[in-house]
């Protein structure tokens, strides 16, 4: 029985899930992207996928789905490894359990099998060669937004505008990369501009990972990993504009190793944050980006999509203590 045939009587997600099983295959590597894959996540790039499918009328997307999800959980893996960060959805990550040289192997995979899963989704040559260039372009977005987050503690320009370009690169391309996808399998001459309305969530979802980092649950091993990371957050931006005296305390922590970091600093800081009102700010840039990402100008066949999307990128913000 061929995968068309298995496929005919599942869910669409469970379509997805099954067609990134077979890109990944079998054997030693094959076991390592799977144990990651199958530590958990919410799918929530494939199912973008799938609903922008729906309010297009798109009767099967399934590969472009997956190619979204492929292509983000190849970012999770060489993200874990360059933040140092051993566990990740509750589960040891890769690098931690198979070491740093099989971590990049496993990303590597999951990097190439997005543009093998174009080759699943229905569709003419030319709208599969658009497919392909957008996964290449926006995935080359993302990776030069990580860069930038990585190299911004060694530089002076700690504004809300670098660290805004800089999620909206490395989040925001992710978000934006179904809906664009969708809109060209749909024959939109808007698609280009309707993935752009979508990566502006990526900035609001950094904005909530940000803060539920410090305060909240991220399913990491212990609270202010990005402070330990030496990360230049979005609280620490808007401590900043507030109390900018605070530059070189807060350069000092951040240039500790990850190790060496008191405790008892990450959670000074976490008091600072809240005193000088940073954090009430960078709640109040988290409900003005979910009011733009709602746009009533938006089309409505996207309208709940987008909803439905801010609703999953601001749902930790329930863990905050």
């Amino acid at each position: 029985m061929n995968l068309a045939a298995r496929s005919a009587s599942l869910s669409p997600l469970a379509r997805v899930e099954q067609l990134m099983h077979h890109l990944i295959g079998e054997g030693f590597l094959a076991a390592i992207a799977l144990e990651h894959l199958e530590s958990g996540g919410r799918r929530l790039r494939a199912r973008l996928a799938l609903a922008a499918g729906e309010a297009f009328e798109i009767e099967d997307i399934t590969g472009w789905a997956a190619a979204c999800e492929l292509l983000h959980n190849a970012t999770l893996v060489h993200d874990d490894l360059q933040d140092g960060d051993t566990a990740r959805r509750g589960y040891s990550t890769v690098w931690a359990t198979h070491g740093t040289a099989q971590a990049i192997n496993t990303g590597d995979l999951l990097l190439m099998l997005p543009f093998l899963a174009v080759g699943h989704q229905p569709a003419t040559g030319a709208q599969r060669n658009k497919l392909s260039r957008v996964l290449a372009e926006r995935a080359s977005l993302c990776v030069r937004g990580q860069a930038e987050e990585l190299v911004m503690s060694s530089t002076d320009d700690w504004s809300r505008r670098t660290w805004t370009r800089s999620a909206h690169a490395k989040s925001g391309q992710l978000l934006a990369l179904p809906i664009h996808g969708a809109g060209i399998l749909a024959g939109r001459a808007d698609s280009q501009d309707l993935g752009e309305h979508f990566a502006q969530a990526g900035v609001l979802y950094q904005l909530v990972d940000d803060v539920v980092d410090l305060y909240g649950n991220k399913g990491r091993d212990r609270p202010g990993c990005d402070l330990r990371e030496g990360k230049v957050s979005a609280l620490i931006v808007r401590h900043l504009e507030l109390q900018p005296k605070d530059r070189d305390w807060l350069r000092s922590l951040l240039a500790l190793d990850r190790e060496d970091t008191p405790s008892g600093e990450i959670e000074r800081a976490a008091l600072r944050f809240r005193q000088s009102g940073a954090f009430d700010a960078v709640l109040s840039d988290i409900a003005q980006r979910q009011r733009e990402l709602l746009n009533p100008a938006l089309p409505s066949a996207l309208l709940d999509v987008a909803r439905a999307l801010a609703e999953r990128c601001t749902a930790d913000l329930e863990t905050l203590s």
